[in-house]
């Protein structure tokens, strides 16, 4: 069952090394979960009955181990194979929050009406069609689901649109737009990532974007990494938000007013690991006159996961990750912690919420702290 894994993900040349198990952040806290070992049961034995471990699961697909491999065995993608295998063998996986979320990605995969835009602020301008498009992803739905937390997902839907706008820009922002199926993609469910990346891409083409700006890292990923996979080409450019910003503030076009505070930074793992994006998030805090930028001790590729992924974790291992990395936060001085991820938001929030936990430390996005500090008084 696991030969096509193996094989296309480089398994077979695993030297054994141990890397990768001690670079795991979930290794380190659970001494009985290992990617190499995981590896290794596959190369010896195409048994079903490991498809059914919690294990299967356990994985964060944040890239560390990847990223430090001397063979560049690519252990996310092995990751997703199995979990494709688990499915196809009856095995549904692990949900978190009852099961709302993947059952709200479902329904974007079927869904035939149109998507609901009322959460655009009135002062906002936004476009049906145009040659810019504001990727939203699931945004608007997350406010709703982690409300209890003080995350406020269409928040930053908002403070994007308007850096958007004070670049000049009136985004698309589409009301036939799905899920990216990111989560999908990475439980295994292939079938309905497959339709919500036909749907989107037609969307795109409907619109006459020949830019896509993103947000969430997990979307950027997905679109600029998984879909050529399965579609070919993709025919638009693609920037996460903080790419956009930082030729407009050098041009002079964006700018911010005094705002005195000091911050530290979340590398997302997506838009990190996977995409190579550091430096822009940190020109744009830097570009903010007052604001000191406080780095933590492990940052840009050897960043700490915000310790859960896709919806499959929330134990005390994702628990314990995520309060390490308030930790670290909290050591540098810095009264708050920057996200570019939603994700990474919600997570780092939940955690910090906590009863156990002593971590006084607010979680903002990137894209509200800007907004917030946009010259001339138009920031929320």
């Amino acid at each position: 069952m696991f030969e096509k894994a193996i094989r296309e993900t480089k398994a077979y040349y695993c030297l054994e090394c141990g890397i990768c198990t001690g670079s795991c952040p979930v290794s380190r806290l659970n001494p009985q979960y290992s990617p190499r070992i995981m590896v290794e049961r596959a190369l010896l034995d195409d048994d079903e009955t490991m498809l059914s471990e919690r294990e299967v699961w356990d994985c964060l697909t944040c890239g560390t181990c990847s990223a430090r491999c001397p063979s560049t065995v690519d252990y996310n993608e092995f990751t997703r194979a199995m979990r494709v295998g688990a499915r196809e063998s009856g095995f549904e996986g692990v949900d978190t929050h009852a099961g709302i979320l993947r059952a709200l990605m479902d329904l974007e995969a079927r869904r035939r009406g149109r998507r609901d835009i009322s959460w655009v602020a009135d002062d906002l301008r936004v476009s049906s069609r145009g040659k810019v498009l504001f990727f939203t992803g699931c945004l608007p739905y997350y406010g709703v689901v982690f409300k209890e937390l003080g995350v406020d997902t269409v928040g930053m839907a908002n403070s994007t649109i308007r850096l958007m706008n004070a670049c000049g820009v009136r985004p698309v922002v589409s009301r036939d737009e799905r899920c990216c199926g990111h989560d999908l993609y990475w439980t295994g469910d292939r079938e309905s990532f497959k339709k919500l990346a036909r749907k989107n891409l037609k969307m795109i083409e409907e619109s006459g974007a020949g830019t896509v700006v993103f947000a969430c890292p997990e979307c950027y990923a997905m679109f600029s990494q998984i879909y050529p996979k399965f579609v070919g080409k993709i025919g638009f450019d693609m920037v996460h938000i903080s790419e956009f910003l930082v030729p407009h503030v050098e041009s002079g076009t964006l700018s911010f007013g005094e705002k005195e505070s000091r911050v530290t930074y979340q590398d997302p793992c997506r838009l990190g690991r996977f995409l190579g994006v550091y430096e822009e998030p940190r020109a744009l805090l830097g570009s903010v006159p007052g604001l000191e930028l406080a780095e933590m001790s492990r940052v840009r590729s050897e960043a700490l996961c915000c310790g859960s992924s896709a919806w499959v974790g929330c134990t005390r291992i994702n628990k314990s990750i995520q309060l390490e990395r308030l930790g670290e936060a909290a050591d540098t001085g810095a009264t708050t912690l920057v996200t570019a991820c939603p994700k990474c938001s919600i997570h780092l929030s939940c955690a910090a919420k906590d009863e156990d936990t002593e971590r006084d430390i607010e979680i903002s996005f990137l894209t509200d702290v800007l907004s917030d500090a946009l010259a001339g008084g138009t920031g929320s």
